[in-house]
């Protein structure tokens, strides 16, 4: 199974079961250092948010890969799908119920909130 996880924070946890997992953590800017092209500390903490949830997860003994992706989240995963086919998308961050219900309209997968555990696949 492939679960994309999108890192909104470096605090919420992720629980996700034995999976091929791609961490993507969003440059999250504000407005108008977006507007400025002013994106190195946004990409700089992205970064960070990423290592930190691959090594959380690698910790518990699955492979994992992060990278940073678009400020915009609906944007990042619709960069990452292509790339990486998700069977299923988890959203951890304290945005995330926000996000939830447009990402699964959006990609048609399951989606899930970073403090669920995901159910393992049949």
């Amino acid at each position: 199974m492939n679960v994309l996880v999108i890192a909104l924070d470096a605090a919420s946890p992720v629980d996700v079961p034995d999976s091929e997992v791609l961490v993507v953590a969003p440059a999250l800017n504000s407005r108008l250092r977006r507007w400025l092209s002013d994106e190195d500390e946004a990409r700089r903490l992205a970064a960070e948010r990423a290592s930190a949830t691959v090594a959380r997860l690698e910790c518990r003994g699955l492979h994992a890969e992060g990278r940073v992706g678009d400020g915009d989240p609906l944007q990042a995963i619709a960069d990452v799908l292509p790339l990486f086919p998700a069977d299923e998308i988890v959203i951890a961050g304290h945005l995330a119920d926000e996000l939830v219900a447009h990402v699964g309209t959006r990609f048609g997968l399951p989606v899930f909130h970073g403090e669920e555990v995901l159910p393992q696949a049949a």
